[in-house]
């Protein structure tokens, strides 16, 4: 398992939707990119910033934040705590 060092958090991100409430299917190439997701792991922190996220977690992130990682064929999202704007 990818283990996240300093203040650095593992995501899952949740799939993009493929349809709308009315019932109309989104096309892949308009589907926006997923803001929210599922904290999988959480580093230790910085000496003088300790982690306010932990495993099981749900949180919003910023559109264009993080690196996306694939491992063992899932793709996953190591983001910076502070780029974390909620948890819900």
């Amino acid at each position: 398992m990818i283990r996240p060092l300093s203040d650095r958090v593992l995501v899952e991100p949740q799939e993009a939707q493929t349809k709308t409430a009315s019932g109309i299917y989104i096309p892949d190439s308009a589907q926006e990119k997923p803001q929210q997701g599922k904290v999988i792991a959480a580093g230790p922190g910085k000496q003088d910033e300790p982690m306010e996220v932990k495993e099981g977690d749900v949180v919003l992130y910023g559109k264009y934040a993080g690196t996306e990682v694939t491992f063992e064929d899932k793709k996953y999202l190591i983001v910076k705590q502070s780029d974390i704007l909620a948890i819900l």
